[in-house]
């Protein structure tokens, strides 16, 4: 496919265009002139926003929603009995998976940069598009959390110049056009489709292949620099921590848990002097990779200061949902051992009298091959709390429940009620008659384990704020 496939469609249907993935991609193309429509099942702020846009929605998802589409759009979430799919499928229409759509919209722009890596690409794709849309460039961006910027997860520009994530899960991010990739760092997930870190590095590396100009690289991640061998023929430029790499922080003075100020350098000279309003060492390096990828796509240096200093983090990325009678909830969307390890690392670092990690595990697949390093990673926190398992896509054919994650957790509390709401409730009680003053409380999750942080809150007000 190439970027004039779009060209003979006149009427694209999104199965589920409310979902923060397909919300960017409407924009876009509907910017561009394209006649969308779309459907979902729940009505949300971001399904008005759409229909804000002239776009007919329909709510609940029947086979004549499809109408005489030309191309039908539909998420891997979608199952394959949905009813606008199984009709799409027996239509004459083109059906796309989202990430194939997003491929073909990456070759409209002369350059799309696109955000990989395992951890960080939120964080790091969102500081890039607050970077360039406060320098005043008229970008487009599709991001994998809401950037409050922006008010939503994508935006819709008339420049050359599309920031977007590339996600490796189901090497969905080969789809991808990439003028310019950014590599944050690379390590076992989705094992189920990868089966090893051997396959993950090949997968990464022809995304460095099918990348026509720069890539922008990890230089102190022994991985990606693995699956950067044997690239030619394209500008290579590293960042990380070190001196050793072209961009890297230095100067770093902590101001306060969730303020640090250093100077980002750029091949041994000072570029800029900024700050981060994120916590954790890692998201200094992410605001280092940020600031190389700006400046490659036209930031200035003070362009580039102004948008990090700016920046108060993406949705779900250790987001303060709220505070009462001095115990504070926060939400993260850390799923994997590293990002877990790395997000509670960070948080026993702010001065909290005790950190609470309440975690859902995301899929059995991941939880069963990952188990001991989800019991080392969640051991960081002073108290542990689990949700039952969401399964996401999958059914439990390796027989794991939570509890036999709990118990490789020392005082580790499990709740593992099959009924969804029922889990939530005890997890959230639990949490809020025993959290004290001075207390953190991190969820953490892919899932909707958020739920229970707005719960938390709740149960809190209830208890103080009598």
């Amino acid at each position: 496919m190439n970027k004039h496939f779009l060209n003979n469609s006149s009427h694209i249907h999104f199965i589920g265009i409310g979902g923060s993935g397909m919300y960017p991609l409407a924009q876009i193309l509907h910017n561009q002139g394209y006649y969308l429509t779309g459907s979902d099942n729940n009505e949300t702020e971001t399904l008005q926003a759409v229909r804000d846009m002239g776009i007919p929605v329909y709510l609940g998802q029947r086979a004549e929603n499809i109408g005489d589409a030309d191309v039908i759009v539909h998420t891997a979430a979608i199952s394959e009995d949905n009813p606008e799919l199984v009709a799409a499928r027996a239509s004459s229409a083109k059906v796309l998976e989202r990430s194939e759509l997003l491929g073909i919209i990456t070759e409209n722009f002369a350059n799309a940069v696109c955000v990989s890596g395992t951890h960080g690409k939120t964080t790091v794709t969102s500081m890039i598009t607050q970077i360039l849309v406060m320098q005043g460039m008229d970008i487009s961006a599709v991001i994998g959390g809401k950037l409050p910027l922006i008010h939503g997860s994508g935006i819709a520009g008339d420049s050359e110049v599309m920031v977007c994530e590339a996600c490796e899960f189901r090497d969905h991010f080969l789809h991808l056009a990439a003028d310019t990739a950014v590599i944050l760092n690379v390590d076992e997930d989705h094992l189920d489709y990868f089966k090893n870190l051997d396959n993950i590095i090949k997968s990464f590396h022809k995304f460095c292949e099918l990348t026509t100009r720069t890539i922008i690289i990890n230089g102190d991640d022994e991985n990606s620099m693995k699956a950067l061998e044997g690239i030619t023929g394209k500008e290579i430029i590293t960042f990380g921590a070190s001196p050793e790499n072209d961009w890297y922080p230095a100067e770093i003075k902590h101001i306060s848990g969730m303020n640090t100020e250093f100077t980002i350098m750029h091949n041994g000279k000072a570029f800029c002097r900024t700050s981060v309003h994120v916590p954790g060492e890692h998201n200094i390096v992410n605001a280092v990779a940020a600031a190389a990828a700006a400046y490659s796509a036209g930031a200035t240096s003070e362009g580039v200061a102004k948008g990090l200093e700016s920046f108060k983090g993406a949705g779900r990325r250790f987001e303060k949902y709220g505070e009462i009678h001095g115990i504070t909830v926060v939400d993260d969307y850390g799923h994997h051992p590293a990002e877990i390890a790395v997000t509670l690392n960070a948080a026993v670092k702010l001065g909290f009298k005790r950190v609470w990690a309440v975690h859902q595990p995301f899929t059995f697949s991941r939880t069963a091959l990952l188990l001991e390093d989800f019991a080392k990673a969640l051991s960081i926190a002073d108290r542990t709390v689990l949700t039952a398992i969401m399964g996401g896509r999958e059914e439990n054919t390796v027989g794991i429940h939570t509890k036999d994650l709990a118990e490789k957790i020392e005082g580790c509390v499990y709740f593992e009620e099959e009924e969804h709401d029922a889990n939530f409730e005890l997890t959230a009680q639990y949490v809020a008659e025993n959290a004290e003053e001075g207390d953190l409380i991190i969820t953490l999750g892919c899932g909707d384990v958020n739920k229970v942080s707005r719960r938390i809150l709740k149960l809190l007000e209830n208890k103080y704020n009598k």
